[in-house]
């Protein structure tokens, strides 16, 4: 209750002066915008570079996990293609034992 109270009682304090210490409330505006929009502005640009440089991040890994990929199919493939020379040799052996 006493809470409710002092609340209500800051309100009517607050409206007083509010209206007794409008022009100095207004300087002090006038003063705090262009402070507010440039805080505001920096922080918008911060939250940019951040974002770009997760944007950028997520790409090259993205282009890393490609590139791990394309290097694993080459490994197979390389792996596949000595298993086929290996079974060639095999069949020139064989076709030599076989020519009278």
């Amino acid at each position: 209750m006493t809470l409710m109270i002092s609340g209500i009682v800051s309100v009517v304090l607050g409206v007083i002066g509010f209206s007794l210490w409008w022009s100095d409330f207004m300087i002090i505006l006038k003063g705090g915008i262009p402070i507010m929009l440039i805080l505001a502005g920096i922080l918008a640009v911060y939250v940019g570079l951040d974002a770009m440089e997760d944007r950028m991040r997520e790409e090259r890994q993205k282009q890393e996990e490609k590139l791990e990929t394309t290097r694993e199919e080459i490994e197979r493939v390389k792996s596949q293609a000595e298993q086929y020379r290996e079974e060639i040799e095999r069949l020139k052996e064989k076709a030599n034992k076989n020519t009278p």
